[in-house]
């Protein structure tokens, strides 16, 4: 069984002060499994505290194969009992990725972060760019993990593509 985790944390621009940043900060951390995962070779534990509800935060379990991490901009093959974990291209207008990147690859019962942020644009008309932003942390665990895990354990693995998204 593979073990994901997203944390994502969204703000929009109007939110980019020191006191808003406040408000979030400490927000886009590994938080405890629910109790019951689904059945599944892939189970993502999706949660996202978003500054439209007070960064209440919202999250959604499911279970399936290896597909469901594309949702979560990753690509997961496994080479014999590795699993090798990329970072699919994404949307985000910036920073801009161009192709799939290797992120880091698993042994069985290892565990690896993903540390991220982005900011996108609300349309796609040049003319009315409206921005929002996110702070992300994946886990992947390449095994079926405590409810705990990925708070009390240090990851064996560990990636950082964090960027100054506002320019300067």
């Amino acid at each position: 069984m593979i073990t994901v985790q997203r944390i994502r944390v969204r703000w929009g621009a109007a939110a980019r002060g020191a006191p808003q940043a406040n408000a979030r900060r400490g927000l886009c951390r590994p938080v405890l499994l629910p109790p019951s995962l689904p059945a599944g070779d892939v189970v993502v534990h999706d949660v996202l505290a978003d500054e439209a509800n007070g960064y209440t935060r919202q999250d959604e379990v499911v279970g399936g194969g290896v597909g469901r991490a594309h949702d979560l901009g990753l690509w997961l093959s496994t080479e014999t009992a590795r699993l090798v974990v990329d970072r699919l291209p994404g949307r985000a207008a910036y920073p801009r990725q161009s192709g799939p990147g290797r992120l880091f690859t698993l042994l069985p019962g290892q565990v690896g972060r993903y540390r991220a942020n982005f900011r996108f644009t609300v349309t796609s008309c040049a003319c009315n760019p409206s921005w929002y932003y996110e702070d992300w942390l994946i886990l992947v665990a390449n095994d079926q993990v405590r409810r705990d895990e990925f708070i009390s354990r240090r990851p064996d693995h560990d990636v950082d593509h964090r960027v100054h998204l506002y320019g300067g």
